[in-house]
């Protein structure tokens, strides 16, 4: 399989460059802007809301060129929670995404997960997982799960 040249997705090298990279590529549906986000590694996964597991950059990049050929979309992180280690980090966000109806746009919410690895290339995406949120969610504040609440 042919991959594309990594390039710096970023020119900070931090998880939040990255991030911003990749919705930077969603809404202009550049596939391979996005792609240099990921990491080049067989293991990256993606979870788009209701959608299977996608592994692989092989994968991957089919399942957001076929959105691509919809239209860019319009997707952006509110509610930013990250934790950060030494060579990860995990970004829990609310996306507030802009979908088109037949009567006119409308916002859906999304609550993704975004982990990122720091790799030679610098810190690049391993996994994102999407899954249909709720406006209740997007417009509460950051708070702690209710008591006795794992999941």
């Amino acid at each position: 399989m042919t991959r594309p040249s990594l390039r710096a997705a970023t020119l900070g090298g931090s998880p939040d460059d990255t991030e911003s990279a990749f919705y930077d590529a969603l809404q202009a549906g550049d596939i391979d802007r996005l792609m240099a986000c990921w990491a080049d590694d067989d293991e990256i996964v993606c979870v788009h809301p209701g959608g299977p597991r996608l592994l692989g950059p092989g994968a991957i990049r089919s399942a957001f060129a076929a959105m691509f050929e919809h239209g860019t979309l319009r997707a952006r992180p509110t509610q930013v929670h990250r934790v950060q280690a030494l060579a990860s980090a995990v970004h829990s966000v609310v996306e507030r995404v802009e979908v088109m109806l037949p009567d006119g746009p409308r916002e859906a919410v999304v609550q993704a997960t975004n982990v990122y690895h720091k790799t030679a290339q610098g810190w690049r995406l391993v996994a994102h997982h999407a899954s249909p949120g709720t406006v209740q969610a997007a417009a509460a504040p950051e708070s702690a799960p209710p008591a006795g609440r794992l999941h």
